[in-house]
This record gives C-alpha cells, structure tokens and sequence, in this order.
C-alpha cells in the first residue's frame, strides 16, 4: 500500500533544496538520516535537525521526530519532518507515493525501483528503468537537471565546482584519520592558512580565503580524505544560509516529474 507522501533518503543540502521546492509545491515530505550525519553545509541542511532538533532554511522548518506518528504529525502540520532511519524501516512499513534517493553516494546504495509509487534518484551510480523510475542529473554544466528515463548520470569526477576561480582548493579535507574539533564557526572570514580547527592535534587550516559557508561539527570522528568544511571565496555571510541553484534546479526537475506522472 503506497501511502501519500514524499520519502526522501538523505537530507544535506542538496535533498533539503529538494525538500524545500516540494514543500512549497503542497507535499508533505519526510527525510531519514544516518545517527550522526556529516553535514557540512549545516545551515541549510536539514540533517541538522538531527543535533539541534529543527532547522529552518528559507522559510522552512524541519523538526526532529523520533517516530513515524510522530514524524506524521510533523508532515501534517506544516513542517517536514526528519528521522533517524540508517535501514529505511519507514519505507519498508509506510510505502511512500514518492521515494527519493539524495544522498549522492555516486553509487546505489540498496534503492528499488519498488521502493515508492514512484522512485526518482539524484546523481550518478543508478540505471533509470532499473534502480529507479527516473534519474537527475547532478553534475554542474548545461545537462545540470535533466531528467534521465533510460540510462544513467553523468559519472562523478570528484572535482567541485567551480566558485571564484576555485574548485578543489574551496574544499577543506581531513588529512588523518580521528576526532575534528571546530575552532572556528560557519559564517566566519578567514584568510588562507588560518587555523579552521584541529583532527586530533593537528591543525586543520584553510587553503583560500574567503568565508567558511560550511563546517562539519565537532566532536564526529573522521577518516582521511573526509570532507571537512567549505570556504566560499567571497566574504559575505549571507551565502552561508543560501539554498544554492544547483539544489533548486534539482528540485525543480524532481517536481517535474513528480507532476508529471500523475
């Protein structure tokens, strides 16, 4: 039995952008996640509510609900709700009318195309007709969007995109293994080589300046190569709290689809 709401796995910024373009739209949208995410982009993530226990990104809330009556009463209420699911059981009891995998492992991670009513999967690693009813592209460039129905995304060159001038070099990486601690907090400006925060006691420093618009939380253990936080190269805060246009151009192919299978 497919019951009447949009399931979406993940919920970093990229399926929170989605999440809020589908909100909008009227569908009552639930997100799962893993007990410990690791967010970067915590301000416009929705994972965060899994720490903080709600978020609100450009106009919308997220809460936290630790069951599904709970996280149904959430949905019917105006808000989306956010659970922690690493083993999808609220998809195995409650067969969601929309199921989305967003959690761009660029590889399928267990979804099928019996998963919802409808199953849409974001990035590469899925076969459209296969895994999922339909995939989206998620590579930045003129095909960013497109909604696949045979065959699959674009493969993932591991290179971010390009922002001022800088792809690799706006991303902060752990380069050991152990625990992250935070000196500094999202929004703050820093200048190439300042001290961002330490994994274990070694330094972790910035290698641009600019401003950090996303920073993983402390406290989370990590393995080397682990995505630690972003600097955006222009020192404005405001783009730390910013769903970007990739995230709402995604969410508007998903929407697409979603309107146009009914």
């Amino acid at each position: 039995m497919y019951h009447d709401y949009v399931l979406i796995k993940g919920a970093g910024d990229l399926a929170s952008g989605v999440a809020c373009t589908l909100f909008r739209a009227g569908y009552r949208v639930l997100l799962t996640e893993i007990e410990q995410p690791t967010c970067v982009r915590r301000k416009v993530s929705f994972a965060a509510a899994i720490y903080d226990e709600e978020i609100t990104i450009a106009g919308v809330t997220g809460q936290k609900a630790d069951r599904w009556e709970d996280a149904l009463s959430l949905i019917n209420n105006d808000k989306i709700a956010v659970m922690i699911d690493p083993w999808q059981q609220v998809k195995g009891r409650f067969i969601p009318a929309v199921f989305i995998d967003a959690i761009l492992a660029k590889k399928n991670t267990g979804t099928e195309i019996q998963d919802g009513e409808l199953v849409i999967a974001l990035g590469p690693g899925f076969e459209a007709g296969q895994d999922a009813h339909v995939v989206i592209e998620t590579k930045r460039g003129a095909s960013l969007g497109r909604k696949i129905y045979s065959g699959q995304a674009v493969e993932d060159t591991g290179v971010p995109g390009e922002i001022g001038g800088y792809t690799s070099e706006r991303v902060i990486r752990a380069a050991a293994a152990g625990t992250f601690r935070a000196l500094l907090e999202i929004g703050d400006y820093v200048d190439r080589g300042d001290i961002v925060g330490f994994i274990n006691n070694q330094e972790v420093k910035a290698s641009i300046s600019g401003v950090i618009r996303g920073l993983l939380y402390s406290g989370l253990e990590v393995s080397p190569g682990a995505k630690l936080g972003d600097i955006h190269p222009e020192k404005n805060q405001l783009v730390c709290s910013r769903v970007t246009d990739k995230s709402l151009i995604i969410g508007r192919s998903v929407l697409q689809v979603i309107e146009n299978s009914q």
